[in-house]
This record gives C-alpha cells, structure tokens and sequence, in this order.
C-alpha cells in the first residue's frame, strides 16, 4: 500500500478512535499492548472491536459508550482495539474470543480472560441502539 493511503487512512479514522477514547476506554494498538492487559486483567472488561463501518458508526460506538455512562455496574476496564487498522491487536484480541468468529464490530465483556458475554455483527446491524444498550446493561448486571 502506498504511504498516501496510509497516512488517508490514519487521519480518516481519528474520530472513529476518539469516540471511544474520549468516552473513556482504553486503546490498545499493539499485539504487545493486548497481551500486557490480558495478562493483568482483572474484575470485568468490555472490549469494542471497533470498525469504520456505517454499524459501527451509528450503533456499536454509541451504544457502548452510553450504556458505560449509564451502567449502575459498568465494567472495571474498557478497552478497544480497531478491527482493518491495527490487526495484529485485533488479531490477538479475538484469540481470546474462544468459540467467536472474528466480527467487527462486535462487543465482547470479560470477566478476566473469559468472556462471559458477545456481541457480533450480525447482533449490531440493524438493531436500534436502545436495543444494544439494553443488551450491553443486561450483561454489566449479570456480570456484576
């Protein structure tokens, strides 16, 4: 690829990173950064596996940031790693997703290294966001 399309497509998805950064979840780009915090993660995590996808756009982001914001029992961390951007992450991340296909976006919530509650595509696109926020609460109170 050329540093052109590159560097297109680095400036392109800032907001679709920020979205979630500014909402408080912690970016992890690098197969080395997945690995330190799955070796010490602890309590609870949800992991967006975000996407520049119109789903992820307009359901998966806000759904998961608002949920968080209105969760009576949000996750202990929240993370984020960018499905098509920084793939070895992505791809480190899903190794965890044990019994998943790979799916951007999609929602994982962990309890340490075990997800206890997923969330796909298939699950995203064309749900309403009030139906993914309920879905992303019901399994913050379970998972408490």
């Amino acid at each position: 690829m050329s540093m052109a399309y590159e560097e297109y497509m680095r400036q392109m998805v800032k907001p679709m990173r920020a979205e979630l950064t500014n909402a408080g979840f912690n970016e992890l780009t690098t197969e080395e950064e997945v690995k330190e915090f799955m070796e010490r993660a602890d309590g609870t995590t949800l992991v967006v596996v975000n996407s520049v996808c119109g789903c992820a756009a307009g359901l998966a982001r806000p759904a998961a940031t608002q949920a968080v914001m209105q969760a009576e029992h949000a996750p202990a961390n929240l993370v984020t790693v960018f499905a098509g951007q920084d793939k070895d992450a992505t791809a480190v991340m899903r190794e965890y997703f044990e019994g998943y296909e790979p799916s951007s976006p999609s929602m994982a919530l962990l309890k340490g290294k075990e997800v206890v509650h997923f969330i796909p595509r298939h699950e995203i696109e064309g749900s309403s966001i009030e139906h993914i926020m309920e879905n992303l609460l019901n399994a913050f109170e379970a998972n408490k």
